[in-house]
Order: C-alpha cells, then sequence, then structure tokens
C-alpha cells in the first residue's frame, strides 16, 4: 500500500465521479485494499522476469484491446516497463503517459539502467511528474524535453480523522508512516531517536507500514535498547489518524518525491521534521511550516525535535496553520484531478 497505489486509487475515483471510465490494473495480487470502489484487475505477471515476461505482455495488450481505453498511464516503474515493452510487441496505439512519483536518478546507477530508463521514458506520449523537481531531474538526467512534462502535484482526500487509543497521552509521540525499504531511512531514524533519547526519555516512536526491511529493524531496535520505546504497528488502514494523535511526524528519508504523509501531516495540524531531499522544499520552509534539514546531519534533526516541542504553543499553531493553508491552497485530490484531465484531453485530441 505505497504512495504510488493509493494516489492512482484516490485519482481514478475522481476521475469516475467526473463520468469517466477507468480500469484500475496491477501487475501483480496484493492484499491492502485500496481506495477504489471501481474494477481493479491484476495480470498476475511474473514480476522476476519482467524484461523477458512475454506472457504478462500479452496480458495486458489483450486487456487494453477488450476495454479500448484512451489513455493509459503507468504509475511506477515496472508497470511502464510492461505498458512499453507490450505496445512495441503487439502494436497497441493508445498513448501511455508514465507518472514520476520519484527522484528517478537515485535509481539509475551505471550505464546501462539509465539507457534503459532513457528508452522507456523516450517511449511514452507524456510524463506528469510529482512536483517541479522530480520534473527538473527527468530533464538534467535523461535528456527529456520540459515540454514534454508536465508537474501535477500529489494531493490528499478531505476527511475526517477519528481519535485512537495507542498512544500514551503522559509520553511526547513521534510517527514515522513508510514501507521498510532502505529509502526511508530506517536504520537512520533509530539512530535519530536513541540521541533525542538521551536528551529526554519521554519521546516514543511509532513505526508504521511494512516492507522487506522490518524485521531487520525490529531487531536493530532491540540491539541499540529501545524495545520499550519503539512501537511497530505494521500496516494501518487509517495512518492519518496517528499522525493526527502524534506531536510529530519524522521522515528521516533518503530518497523521496512529494511525501503524501507529508500533507497529511500539514492537514492535521501536525509538526513535520524531515530530510531536504526530492521535492520536500516544495513543501516545508523551514522553520514557519515545518523543519527541513540536510541529509545524515542526525544532530541537528535532534535538535529541531527539541526546539519544536519546546516551541511556545503559539508559534507552533502560526507555523501549523501556515502548513494547512498551503495543503487547502495547492494539494486537494478532488482539485487536482482536473488537470489530469485537462491533460488526457489535450494528448487524445492533438
Amino acid at each position: 500500500m505505497r504512495g504510488a497505489e493509493i494516489f492512482a486509487a484516490q485519482l481514478s475515483s475522481h476521475l469516475v465521479e467526473q463520468g469517466h471510465h477507468v480500469i484500475m490494473v496491477s501487475l501483480i495480487d496484493g492484499e491492502a485494499k485500496l481506495p477504489f470502489q471501481g474494477k481493479i484487475v491484476s495480470l498476475n505477471v511474473n514480476i522476476r522476469q519482467k524484461m523477458i515476461d512475454v506472457t504478462g505482455w500479452k496480458k495486458l495488450a489483450d486487456l487494453i484491446a477488450d476495454f479500448c481505453p484512451d489513455i493509459i498511464q503507468a504509475n511506477a516503474g515496472d508497470t511502464l516497463k510492461y505498458a512499453i515493452f507490450s505496445k512495441k510487441l503487439f502494436r497497441w496505439n493508445q498513448p501511455i503517459v508514465f507518472r514520476n512519483a520519484s527522484m528517478i536518478s537515485n535509481y539509475a546507477r551505471g550505464f546501462f539502467p539509465k539507457k534503459l530508463i532513457s528508452y522507456l521514458l523516450n517511449n511514452t506520449k507524456h510524463i506528469i511528474a510529482v512536483s517541479d523537481t522530480t520534473k527538473q531531474d527527468l530533464v538534467n538526467h535523461f535528456n527529456i524535453s520540459s515540454k514534454k512534462i508536465t508537474a501535477i502535484p500529489v494531493g490528499i482526500e478531505l476527511q475526517s480523522y477519528k481519535s485512537i487509543a495507542a498512544f500514551d497521552n503522559n509520553k511526547i509521540n513521534l510517527v514515522h508512516v513508510g514501507g521498510f525499504s532502505f529509502e526511508k531511512n530506517h536504520k537512520g531514524l533509530l539512530s535519530i531517536f536513541k540521541k533525542l533519547l538521551s536528551k529526554n526519555g519521554s519521546f516514543q516512536l511509532w513505526l508504521l507500514g511494512d516492507g522487506p526491511l522490518r524485521k531487520k529493524i525490529e531487531d536493530l531496535a532491540f540491539e541499540l535498547g529501545l524495545a520499550q520505546q519503539v512501537h511497530f504497528l505494521g500496516f494501518v488502514d487509517n495512518p492519518i489518524d496517528y499522525i493526527n494523535a502524534a506531536d510529530m511526524l519524522l521522515l528521516p528519508s533518503i530518497i523521496e518525491g512529494l511525501p503524501g504523509v507529508i500533507l497529511e501531516a500539514f492537514y492535521c495540524k501536525t509538526l513535520v521534521v524531515a530530510n531536504d531531499v526530492g521535492a520536500i522544499s516544495e513543501l516545508i520552509i523551514d522553520h514557519k511550516t515545518g523543519r527541513l534539514i540536510k541529509k545524515e546531519d542526525e544532530a541537528s534533526f535532534v535538535e529541531a525535535i527539541m526546539t519544536l516541542y519546546s516551541m511556545d504553543p503559539s508559534l507552533k499553531i502560526k507555523i501549523t496553520t501556515l502548513a494547512n493553508e498551503v495543503v487547502m491552497r495547492d494539494y486537494i485530490n478532488k482539485i487536482n484531478t482536473q488537470k489530469f484531465i485537462d491533460l488526457y484531453s489535450s494528448l487524445i485530441l492533438g
């Protein structure tokens, strides 16, 4: 249940509400219930053989022939591979739009990966970047014309949140939301948290999410003597409830695009401390809408948490109110859906 999947489902729902026909297609099955009430089809491909999976490409081609869509939108790297290879081999005609939600240059390590990514990107009709920063990353590293890229940000749903009983109100509750992958830097987060406890033992850290590195991080928390202060909640359906209840959201990622969890924290008026990676600086203005920390500067990350926590309540309200104004003005899905529709229409007609 990553950001790419959630946003694709939310966007699809808004498109349907406006009278369009949408099928969501996944490459493999998943257990999470995505926020989309329409048709979801799993191709059940052999993802380990994605570079030679002719059967999987054929499944996609057959689905496209049956549904006859006007636009194919690929929402992540593997979906783009399947779309491009399927179109090349089975010669369907619909334009492919790629929605890029991250800094792709961070994944293009080596000559051949970069060439492959360039090939895939150059065979799309258009690219939707999640931010101006990720757009410029494509222009700078993959020789893509800026005219071929439109920046449309990820957004949030207008929603209410519920009270939760998990947190100890006598403690200072810090929350992190994200899959257990190297990009999210859970190892660094535990290092930051241990330093933080040496200054104030009242902090508690709540980790929401699951993923391949979870067991390793659980073991590391035990080795660092943090088992009583770090809580692993796994996958939850309602992360915004925890973000709302927390004193602060922490995001010490080493790779990001435009994180939806920061938008949710802004929406809830929860303070945020995050690393300055990807397009996070387009959201967080340091000392004004949150705290923005140079990557790998753990001491400054700790200092920022301590400063925000001890800040005068009126200053906290000023920061969170400004942050909330930012998200309400520019990052509401229902409003931004029209930007997707306008782009789709221009590609179909032009």
